[in-house]
């Protein structure tokens, strides 16, 4: 079993989740977001990396994957979110942890089955792979969901070294 952490990065609300993975189940053990309340950026992306630091510390996760950044409409929000992102990755190879990035058309087609999935259907597909009852707050289902496409992708590599390719 792999334990693996996963990031959802935000400059407001940076999701995570942590799954232990196996050959052929994965394993809810926790979620949640670290609710930035900083005025400045700057502090704000400390706070990001105290967190992760500190998510790290309570669960030692043996490898991290996080989604990449993807431009939408606004170019500044694309920026503070790609800090934001860099402030987490620094926080896991600060802890001597392997980064794996990941763009979330991969996420959703590794949950979904297609790329271009939405968000109910991303958060339902965690809940029935994690067997998670109730409510999942969103930004750690997506983390949640980053960690079970990591999981999926080591896999396929594994099955693939065995048969040499």
């Amino acid at each position: 079993m792999s334990r693996i952490l996963g990031i959802d990065p935000g400059s407001r609300i940076t999701g995570y989740g942590i799954i232990e993975a196996g050959v052929n189940s994965s394993r809810y053990i926790a979620s949640g977001s670290i609710r930035i309340k900083a005025d400045t950026f700057p502090q704000r992306l400390k706070q990001v990396f105290d967190g992760i630091t500190e998510v790290i510390a309570m669960y030692s996760p043996e490898q991290m994957a996080i989604e990449q950044v993807f431009m939408h409409k606004n170019a500044d929000s694309a920026l503070k979110l790609g800090q934001a992102r860099g402030a987490a990755i620094c926080a896991a190879l600060n802890c001597d942890l392997p980064v794996h990035e990941y763009a979330a058309r991969q996420i959703k087609q590794a949950l979904v089955g297609k790329g271009n999935a939405d968000k109910a259907q991303v958060q339902h597909m965690v809940k029935i792979l994690l067997n998670i009852q109730g409510t999942l707050q969103v930004d750690a289902g997506d983390a949640l969901g980053v960690c079970l496409c990591h999981s999926h992708h080591q896999q396929t590599q594994q099955r693939l070294s065995r048969a040499g390719l």
